[in-house]
């Protein structure tokens, strides 16, 4: 598990903001997603503009029985550039320098 993602907001087009525990945010594009499977359910607007944080760490988008759902470990690798092995890398030299 990576760092929690603290805040999330819907932008222009299917973009949207988050910001991360660790101080990295930033906008990600989803629009190769779109109209895909369950993303379609993005088609509506407002279902897009629903997105928020679960207690479990994971970006939603609506309802139990209308959702869309990301794994914030993947859209924080996606933000970032990096590898998972970058990233635990990092991790490892924080907590031995501690």
């Amino acid at each position: 598990m990576l760092t929690n993602p603290i805040a999330v907001e819907a932008r222009n087009g299917y973009k949207i903001w988050i910001k991360y525990a660790d101080g990295k945010e930033g906008e990600i594009d989803l629009a190769h997603l779109a109209g895909d499977g369950v993303f379609k359910a993005w088609e509506d607007r407002s279902l897009f503009e629903s997105v928020w944080i679960t207690p479990y760490r994971s970006i939603m988008w609506g309802t139990e029985s209308d959702e869309v759902e990301m794994c914030a470990d993947a859209l924080y690798l996606e933000l970032t550039g990096k590898t998972i092995d970058e990233v635990k890398r990092s991790e490892d030299k924080q907590v031995s320098h501690a």
